[in-house]
C-alpha cells in the first residue's frame, strides 16, 4: 500500500515475494536499473482441459484467482471487453477475437488481453474458431441472437465438441423476445428495465447516469457473475452450460432494492422528490464558492445533527428533518449556505466527522485524494490513471497487466502456435485472408 501522500499507484512498483509462479496471463515486477519493469517467461499452463502456454511471472500472479482458466471474447462494444477484462485483471488467460479490417480497439478495455484476428464469416475462420474453442473453458459472444447460430458457432456445437464450454451470451434484450434481434444502446436498455422512469429531476425527463448502469452493471458485471458461478457449478459436474446474460434484465435485478421498497414509502413522490433521489435537502449535492460541489448523504437522525452543526445552522430554527413539505425550501437554504465557502474549506469542516458529506472529485482530483492514495485505490500505466481491479483478495488479489492494450491481430500466429496449428497451417490462412498478424514494428 502507497504511503500517504504518494502519487497513485504504478504498476509494477511494489514486488510480492521473490518466488516464480505460474500464471496464465499475469505479470509481476522485476527489479532494474531503472526502476522496476514486468518479467515475463513462457512455461506450460494447465487450465481443467488441456496444456498450453501462458506467462509465468514473478510475485503473486500464479495465485490469482482465476489462473489456467482461459477466455476466448469475440470482440464487441463497452460491456463485452469489460466483463473480458475483469477476467483478465484476476488471472483468466483472455484472448481477444477481432475482426480482420478493424484498426483498432473500439472497446479500449482490453487490458491483460492477447488478440487473434480472424474472418469468421469464411468457413475456414469458423473452423479456426471451433478448434480453439474444443480446448477453451469459456467463450464470450456479445451479438444479437442467431449470429453465432449462422456462422455454425452456436453452443449446442461447440459444447457437442467440447462438453466443458461456457458459452456466455451477452445481449441487450436477450436471447428471445420480441426485442431480441433489434438494436439498442444503454439507454434503451435502461429504459425497457423501468429504472431510466426513476432517474432524473423533479419536473424534468429522465436522464441516463452516463452508459454505466445497464452496459456495465446490468451487462458486464452481471455476465462475469454468471461465468464465474458457471465455472464454479462445473467442479461439481463437469459440465458447461449456456449463459444468457442481458441488460435490460441484469439493470432490473440490480434494482431489486427499489422494488423490493415499493410498498414501504420511499418512493410514494413523484421523480426527484424522494427521499433517495436527490428531493431530501440531506440528500442531494450542493455548488461551493469555488465552482466546486459537496455531497451530502446525511439520513440517519445522528448525522443529520452533525450535518446541521457543521453548517453552523441552529436545530431549533429548522423544520424537523422528515417534514417532506418543507424540503424544497431547506434545499434553498442549505444550497445558500453551501455556496458561502469553498470545497476545500468544507472538507476542512467534515473530514472526519459522520455528517456524511463528502467532496464530490473530478477524474483530475480523485487519484489524489488522501484517503484514495492511501489504499493505492488508482493505479497508473502506460494509458494513464484507472481503477485498481477490485474487489481485494487476501491470498489471491488481482495483478493487473502494466502492458499497452493489443494491436489488432498482434498475438494471431502466437496464439494459433499455442492451440496445435502447424507453420504450413497458419501461412496457408493468412495466404487465404481468413487471419491476419499484426506485429508492432519498432522503429530505430
Amino acid at each position: 500500500m502507497p504511503k500517504k501522500g504518494k502519487s497513485p499507484l504504478r504498476l509494477g512498483q511494489e514486488a510480492g515475494p521473490e518466488s516464480a509462479q505460474c500464471a496464465d496471463s499475469g505479470t509481476a515486477p522485476r527489479a532494474s536499473a531503472g526502476g522496476t519493469d514486468r518479467q515475463e517467461v513462457k512455461r506450460p499452463w494447465r487450465s481443467g482441459l488441456y496444456l498450453g502456454w501462458g506467462t509465468c511471472s514473478l510475485g503473486h500472479a500464479g495465485a490469482m484467482a482465476l489462473r489456467g482458466i482461459s477466455v476466448l471474447e469475440l470482440a464487441g462494444l463497452g460491456p463485452g471487453p469489460y466483463c473480458g477484462m475483469v477476467l483478465a485483471d484476476f488471472g483468466a488467460h483472455v484472448v481477444r477475437v477481432d475482426r480482420l479490417g478493424d484498426r483498432r480497439d473500439l472497446g479500449v478495455l482490453a487490458r491483460g488481453k492477447r488478440s487473434l484476428a480472424v474472418d469468421l464469416k469464411q468457413p475456414q475462420g469458423a473452423a479456426v474458431l471451433r478448434r480453439l474453442c474444443a480446448r477453451t473453458d469459456v467463450v464470450l459472444e456479445p451479438f444479437r441472437p442467431g449470429v453465432m447460430e449462422k456462422l455454425q458457432l452456436g453452443p449446442e456445437i461447440l459444447q457437442k465438441e467440447n462438453p466443458k464450454l461456457i458459452y456466455a451470451r451477452l445481449s441487450g434484450f436477450g436471447q428471445s423476445g420480441r426485442f431480441s434481434r433489434v438494436a439498442g444502446h444503454d439507454i434503451n436498455y435502461l429504459a425497457l428495465s423501468g429504472v431510466l422512469s426513476k432517474i432524473g429531476r423533479n419536473g424534468e425527463n429522465p436522464f441516463p447516469p452516463l452508459n454505466l448502469l445497464a452496459d456495465f452493471g446490468g451487462g458486464g458485471l452481471m455476465c462475469t457473475l454468471g461465468i464465474l458461478m458457471a465455472l464454479f457449478e462445473r467442479t461439481r459436474s463437469g459440465k458447461g452450460q449456456v449463459i444468457d446474460a442481458n441488460m435490460v434484465e441484469g439493470t432490473a435485478y440490480l434494482s431489486s432494492f427499489l422494488w423490493k421498497t415499493q410498498q414501504i414509502g420511499l418512493w410514494d413522490q413523484p421523480r426527484g422528490q424522494n427521499l433517495l433521489d436527490g428531493g431530501a435537502p440531506f440528500y442531494t449535492t450542493y455548488k461551493t464558492a469555488d465552482g466546486g460541489f459537496m455531497a451530502v448523504g446525511a439520513l440517519e437522525p445522528q448525522f443529520y445533527k452533525l450535518l446541521i452543526e457543521g453548517l453552523g445552522l441552529r436545530h431549533d430554527e429548522l423544520p424537523p428533518q422528515m417534514s417532506v413539505s418543507d424540503w424544497p425550501e431547506m434545499k434553498k437554504r442549505f444550497a445558500d449556505v453551501f455556496a458561502r465557502k469553498t470545497k476545500a474549506e468544507w472538507c476542512q469542516i467534515f473530514d472526519g466527522t459522520d455528517a456524511c458529506v463528502t467532496p464530490v472529485l473530478t477524474f483530475e482530483e480523485v487519484a489524489h485524494h488522501d484517503h484514495n492514495k492511501e489504499r493505492g485505490s488508482f493505479i497508473t500505466d502506460e494509458q494513464g490513471v484507472s481503477p485498481r481491479p477490485v474487489p481485494l483478495l487476501s491470498d489471491t488479489p488481482a495483478i493487473p497487466s502494466s502492458k499497452r492494450d493489443p494491436f489488432v491481430g498482434e498475438h494471431t500466429e502466437e496464439i494459433l502456435r499455442e492451440f496445435g496449428f502447424s507453420q504450413v497451417e497458419i501461412d496457408q490462412l493468412a495466404s487465404d485472408k481468413v487471419i491476419k498478424s499484426n506485429k508492432p514494428r519498432a522503429y530505430l
